[in-house]
């Protein structure tokens, strides 16, 4: 007979785990270039042209430092199976889009566009927004010209710098997303 009083647990290992923290750090001697650490694991990435800047602008090129939260994962689910993660997930549809313009009154925030529309499409032919991980960066509250959509996303081969985004390969971003939740702590600079 089962004593109904007992209770089971499971033993977890750290590695099944959601991190507590990731930390992206500049390269030595290249801005545009830096380091992702988390849990004893060390992966390239690469950085706005303009570097980690304190005072992030719209248009500046720089990635924002500062400490931010993983809000959710968006991805290309025309191209990819689901990965696994403990965020939020999202499929990519074909008129989801970011608004970039500081006077409009989505500015950072997803919207959705018609065929004839411009803005910042998520689906895009090349793979850099197969896999987005959109952080809390001016968004609480927003501030009109203080920076949008600032991701984290797949790096060109070349690792050649971005508009102000943390990329990194697809095996670290799958990877990273095993363990990403919203509690992870993103620390930049």
């Amino acid at each position: 007979m089962i004593n109904p009083n007992l209770s089971i647990a499971y033993e977890t290992v750290a590695r099944d785990r959601p991190l507590s923290a990731i930390r992206v750090h500049p390269a030595a001697g290249d801005p545009r270039r830096g380091w992702l650490t988390a849990d004893g694991w060390t992966a390239p990435v690469a950085l706005g042209r303009g570097g980690i800047l304190a005072n992030k602008r719209e248009g500046d090129g720089g990635t924002p430092k500062g400490t931010f939260y993983p809000r959710q994962l968006w991805w290309r689910a025309d191209r990819h199976p689901r990965p696994r993660t403990y965020l939020p997930v999202r499929p990519i549809r074909p008129d989801d889009a970011w608004c970039e313009d500081p006077n409009d009154r989505h500015y950072n925030q997803p919207m959705r566009l018609s065929c004839d529309q411009a803005g910042d499409r998520l689906t895009r032919e090349d793979h850099l927004y197969d896999f987005i991980v959109e952080i809390d960066h001016n968004s609480a509250p927003r501030i009109a010209g203080r920076g949008s959509a600032v991701f984290l996303h797949l790096a060109r081969a070349n690792f050649s710098a971005t508009a102000g985004c943390v990329s990194m390969t697809k095996s670290s971003m799958l990877r990273l997303l095993r363990r990403m939740s919203r509690q992870t702590k993103i620390i930049i600079g």
